[in-house]
């Protein structure tokens, strides 16, 4: 079972997003047969297996293994994730674009920044499990707390300095073999954490 899996497909998405569908594919996070989830989700066992033959129709659900149980055969299924990002691809003809209006003061460009990050690790992830190796990446996350808005401004002054002259003194245009890579620093006001 993967960690996270991206969903690029809009049929994929659809099929996630029902609120059934939802909460077997959290239900099976742990395998677990049709009539083992019509008792946990309170739903007869044939519409569970509707559901459940569907989502792995789409790869959301997998075989886990199959039980003999008298004369008949059991289906044990599992989630192929423990969690699913739905990738700005599943809407592609109208996925947000930072290209459009590069404002890194604006929220909403912030946003479009994201949702290519997602699209982008998505398709590296495809990309590499299809040929069977693993992506190189690296993230910084953490919170600071500013006392004023003068101190949050002159941070982000200070932070595309030293991000600008990183790049700057990394980036190489001229050597045979170089991979290009994207740099993303955000910053944002944090979502407070329910207790």
């Amino acid at each position: 079972m993967l960690e996270v899996a991206v969903i690029e497909d809009a049929a994929t998405a659809e099929v996630s997003l029902d609120p059934v569908r939802a909460r077997l594919l959290a239900e099976l996070a742990e395998p677990s047969s049709a009539t083992m989830l019509a008792a946990k989700v309170g739903l007869p066992r044939q519409k569970v297996n509707y559901h459940l033959r569907t989502l792995e129709q789409y790869g959301l659900v997998e075989l886990a293994e199959e039980r003999r149980k008298g004369n008949m055969t059991e289906r044990v299924m599992r989630a192929t994730a423990a969690s699913y990002v739905i990738s700005p691809m599943a809407l592609a003809a109208v996925q947000p674009d930072p290209e459009r209006s590069p404002d890194r003061l604006s929220a909403r460009w912030l946003l479009a920044v994201a949702a290519r990050l997602v699209r982008d690790v998505g398709n590296l992830l495809t990309g590499a499990a299809t040929a069977g190796k693993r992506v190189a990446t690296f993230a910084v996350d953490g919170e600071v707390r500013f006392a004023t808005a003068r101190d949050r401004a002159a941070f982000a002054e200070e932070l595309a300095v030293a991000v600008t002259g990183l790049v700057a003194k990394y980036h190489d245009e001229t050597t045979a073999g170089g991979r290009a890579h994207r740099v993303v620093v955000a910053v944002h006001p944090s979502i407070p954490k329910e207790s």
